[in-house]
């Protein structure tokens, strides 16, 4: 049976923690956090219990030693970067100790000519882009809180956006991984590794698993070529021109990096128009942005459809609002979901709602809800048209009364069995995945 938080003063597993480490500055006592840190930390745990404590490891020796500790005492586990997902998914059943991965965050390889790089999955997204701009080189992710997110937490939560058009997801993109096990060990999979781990493809298997089966602490990625200019088009109108603008879209030659559908609220509040819309982003080299994007617009004139086209400063704008827009809930009250439908069914279910976000090719997007009703409706329409609708922000009392993950599928016991295998002693973020593992 683990132990929980009250069973023993905070001070214990702080004084245990830091003389494993040989190192005070890594451990910080909950009660000398500031409170919106506290605040943001409980709001991923379902126990009233605060944790004892955050660890700050710098090494993934380190980081191996804290788990090694917590797996020794049964000490549940609540993982994290910087802490800009924690909240997302299934509320932590109990967390007796934070471990967070921002300080194991250095660049260990980049390989220019390979279009490969290596880094700690602490190292913040933003940060990793700007080491790549300076040899014209990019990680082809987009994920929400760009400048905090840290990589670890990207891969750990799935987490990209619209440029999974071009680019895929990021598992698509992941070439390799070291992570430290629940009983402390450290384990590799995929690239710059002398022997796999037989059995699984450990590197789908952590991505998107939450923290749950073990814990990142260093990736290898694919980069590619910055493109030498890039333009957005905006189309906007009713559902059926935006419907047939999108059929059109999906079944041309056009290559767009990033192609997206916006529901009526999202395209008022970034003054683009009335009505639905449709975005789509071009880029390569200066004539083939520039034929796409007004063949595109064409397309939209032909189906009475207002539209423009956005470039530099203008276009990163543009894309940089509608991230903020879509991902910085106007009120605690506000429920963000990611939902994923048929490509086709997308238009239909942006009628539906005010707020949200559905990509073309793939129909995977974002939603957001004032109420929990709403919600549960929308969970309804999206698995009659093949889909699933995921809780990711909302209040504890709301997670506490729905299914988060809404997963009706047969694999449940087969995760279960993986999370056995992994995590026997159920550690490391419990209860934040599918069936509260």
């Amino acid at each position: 049976m683990n132990a929980m938080s009250n069973d023993k003063p905070p001070s214990v597993y702080a004084s245990t923690l830091a003389s494993t480490l040989g190192d005070e500055n890594v451990v910080c006592l909950w009660e000398n956090l500031e409170l919106s840190q506290q605040k943001h930390i409980q709001q991923a745990i379902a126990s009233t219990n605060p944790p004892s404590c955050i660890v700050y490891p710098r090494t993934t020796e380190q980081l191996a030693a804290v788990i090694a500790v917590s797996h020794r005492h049964n000490w549940r586990v609540l993982t994290c970067g910087s802490g800009s997902k924690l909240t997302w998914g299934g509320l932590a059943k109990g967390a007796d100790v934070v471990v967070s991965t921002e300080r194991i965050n250095q660049l260990i390889e980049h390989a220019v000519g390979d279009l490969t790089v290596t880094v700690e999955a602490g190292m913040k997204f933003s940060h990793l882009q700007a080491i790549l701009a300076a040899s014209r080189q990019f990680l082809a992710l987009d994920p929400t809180a760009a400048e905090s997110a840290t990589i670890g937490g990207i891969v750990a939560t799935a987490d990209t956006g619209s440029l999974r058009q071009r680019y895929g997801s990021v598992r698509d993109q992941l070439l390799g991984i070291t992570f430290v096990r629940a009983d402390g060990q450290i384990a590799k999979a995929g690239g710059r590794v002398v022997k796999n781990v037989a059995g699984y493809d450990l590197m789908k298997l952590f991505t998107g698993s939450y923290g749950t089966l073990g814990i990142i602490s260093q990736v290898t990625f694919r980069v590619y070529p910055l493109p030498e200019l890039s333009g957005t088009v905006v189309l906007t109108g009713t559902p059926e021109a935006i419907s047939q603008a999108a059929q059109t879209l999906r079944g041309s030659a056009l290559t767009p990096t990033q192609a997206d559908l916006l529901a009526t609220q999202l395209v008022s509040s970034l003054d683009l128009g009335q009505g639905l819309g449709l975005i789509a982003r071009f880029q390569s080299i200066s004539e083939s942005v520039k034929e796409q994007s007004n063949r595109l617009l064409e397309v939209g004139e032909k189906l009475g459809l207002a539209g423009v086209i956005y470039w530099d400063e203008n276009e990163a704008n543009l894309w940089q609002r509608l991230q903020q827009q879509m991902h910085s809930p106007a009120t605690e009250s506000e429920i963000s979901c990611k939902i994923g439908v048929l490509p086709t069914a997308a238009v239909e279910i942006l009628t539906q709602t005010k707020m949200g976000l559905i990509h073309i090719a793939s129909g995977l997007g974002w939603l957001r809800f004032e109420e929990q009703n709403q919600v549960l409706a929308m969970r309804d329409r999206c698995e009659q048209n093949g889909g699933f609708l995921t809780v990711m922000e909302a209040r504890i009392a709301v997670k506490q009364q729905i299914d988060v993950w809404g997963y009706k599928g047969n694999a449940l016991q087969l995760m279960r069995g993986i999370k056995e295998e992994f995590d026997g002693k159920s550690i490391l973020s419990p209860g934040r995945f599918v069936g509260g593992i």
